[in-house]
């Protein structure tokens, strides 16, 4: 797949500090999605932009999971840092985040419910330690029902450091 012609976007989720890995707490300087957005970068050309919270989650990872649980019981809509003044110019957004909660971190719904996504590409890719992607799918397409939810792919984030090549093969599997 060639994406050279299409206008893209990577609008990716992460966070680093205290994180869940293979067991146990580590520290992650950089967050797993991140790493797996850079990667990303390095195959397609496209503008990259994070989406953050205007209210930082915390480093710790019991203090975060909370806030989390939190926010998805009140179905909340964190205000974000930054946003886009418009998604028209693009025409496939990749949209990465981790799985919270059994789908995406409520401000990726934030982010979304900001736009209007109709006729863009939406190509979903999900880091985890073990549960996929949830129900993000059927989320992303409720906040987004204009948009073609295309083909996504999941990421081990203990492994995303090494998920070059199935980013790869990812992003050769489909024509647009």
């Amino acid at each position: 797949m060639d994406y050279r012609d299409k206008k893209c976007l990577i609008a990716y989720f992460s966070r680093p500090g205290e994180n869940y890995s293979r067991g146990q707490l580590v520290h992650l300087p950089i967050g797993n999605t991140q790493i797996a957005a850079d990667i990303l970068r390095g195959h397609v050309q496209g503008d990259m932009f994070l989406i953050e919270a205007a209210e930082r989650y915390p480093d710790s990872y019991a203090a975060t999971v909370e806030r989390a649980r939190q926010e998805k019981r009140d179905n909340a809509r964190p205000a974000l840092r930054y946003d886009l003044s418009e998604v028209t110019a693009y025409d496939v957004i990749f949209l990465g985040y981790p799985n919270w909660c059994g789908t995406m971190p409520m401000p990726v719904w934030t982010f979304l419910e900001a736009h209007d996504f109709s006729d863009k590409i939406i190509k979903p890719f999900c880091t985890h330690e073990g549960s996929g992607f949830g129900h993000s799918l059927e989320d992303i397409h409720a906040l987004a029902p204009q948009a073609k939810l295309s083909r996504g792919i999941t990421l081990l984030g203990t492994t995303v450091a090494d998920a070059e090549g199935d980013i790869r093969r990812w992003l050769q599997l489909e024509t647009i």
